[in-house]
């Protein structure tokens, strides 16, 4: 009898309408006399009124996102540095658009940003032309009388002492000065290249002297294009300048010139090409050119090739010829790594202009020097 009074009482506390206030139903649960009736009573009134318990227990790991191929690689380029997407099962096979992605992240591209700004590029030292040190160069023909139609002959006793072997070093980079111009994410640039031939290893009166240093100012613009080229190529790149060309020495020994150019860049594979074309202006008329006949051995252009042999390894060429005068140079280099950011590069040249002082001097040169990796240029 007992018993089912305390169940009805039961009964009737666990059926209470919600709008019952709590304490009324807990005055129900406290006429319950069975303790485990009473608990149960107590714990349905009061378990609405708290949050839910969570469950503890080990963590489960959570599930490995699936790799973003496109968004990786689209990153990538932004930051322009490589990021290789990686799976437990291996590396993933690249996507259409992956390879075409992956195919614009070029020398040429990071060069000049033709893809990409790089972040906080504006007035940061880029690389420009190959930058490096050579400590020996050898001259199989020297230079001792240098000349030109205006200033005559120089006999000043670096010229006529010097030896076939010196040190050969060039220092050149470049800064973006503005970018994204006129709407259509053209740069504007400022470069500097500073090439200097040092007798070193005469020893003479004079002491090692600094036999001739060229100091080339300029300022560039180029504008990204994409333009299909035959047999696979593509045109990336066009732009034009201003350069400015002395070697800083007084009559009879001046040397200087200043031109504007047209250049373009284009990439067939590994293989990049950026031909320029040139012509002199604001330079002085008659016997106050220091050297009027500088276009009959330089030209009035030249062709760059670079090709990727490797990621650390390069073959590199230029080539200046004037149809008119049959004269010109080619140069080629090749660059390959020593040990960490370390590489090797060993340069060749042939014929007329390798420094201002010899421009109108045939002379075949070679050498072995130094370089950082990244300085290579273009």
């Amino acid at each position: 009898m007992n018993k089912t009074l305390y169940l009805s009482a039961l009964v009737s506390v666990l059926i209470l309408p919600a709008a019952h206030a709590a304490d009324d139903a807990a005055l129900q649960c406290a006429l319950l006399q069975e303790n485990a009736l009473r608990l149960a009573c107590y714990d349905k009134i009061f378990a609405a009124q708290f949050p839910p318990v969570q469950k503890v227990g080990m963590p489960q790991p959570a599930a490995k996102p699936q790799p973003d191929i496109v968004g990786s690689v689209r990153e990538s380029i932004q930051l322009r540095e490589p990021v290789l997407v990686e799976h437990k099962d291996g590396v993933v096979s690249p996507t259409e658009e992956l390879a075409e992605a992956a195919a614009a992240y070029t020398p040429l591209s990071r060069m000049y940003d033709l893809d990409a700004n790089r972040p906080g590029g504006i007035l940061t030292v880029r690389e420009h032309q190959p930058m490096y040190l050579m400590p020996a160069w050898y001259n199989s023909s020297p230079n001792r009388t240098p000349s030109s139609p205006t200033r005559g002959t120089t006999t000043q006793e670096r010229f006529t002492d010097q030896q076939r072997t010196e040190t050969k070093m060039q220092v050149s980079f470049k800064s973006k000065v503005a970018e994204d111009l006129f709407k259509s994410r053209a740069d504007l640039w400022f470069g500097y290249t500073q090439k200097s031939d040092w007798q070193i290893y005469n020893q003479g009166n004079r002491s090692a002297p600094f036999r001739n240093t060229d100091y080339e100012p300029e300022i560039f613009i180029t504008q990204p294009v994409r333009s299909h080229l035959p047999f696979g190529g593509r045109l990336r790149m066009i732009g034009a300048g201003f350069a400015h060309q002395s070697n800083g020495q007084s009559r009879p020994e001046s040397r200087s010139w200043n031109k504007i150019y047209a250049m373009a860049g284009m990439e067939w594979g590994r293989l990049t090409v950026i031909p320029r074309v040139w012509t002199r202006v604001f330079d002085e008329k008659g016997d106050k050119n220091d050297n009027p006949d500088l276009a009959d051995y330089i030209g009035y252009g030249d062709l760059k090739l670079h090709y990727r042999l490797t990621d650390k390894q390069n073959l590199s060429a230029t080539l200046r010829y004037n149809p008119r005068t049959g004269y010109g140079a080619a140069e080629a280099a090749y660059t390959f790594p020593i040990k960490g950011k370390l590489q090797g590069i060993v340069r060749g040249f042939h014929g007329y202009g390798d420094s201002l002082i010899d421009y109108n001097h045939k002379q075949n040169g070679i050498g072995f020097g130094l370089m950082f990796q990244g300085w290579d240029g273009l």
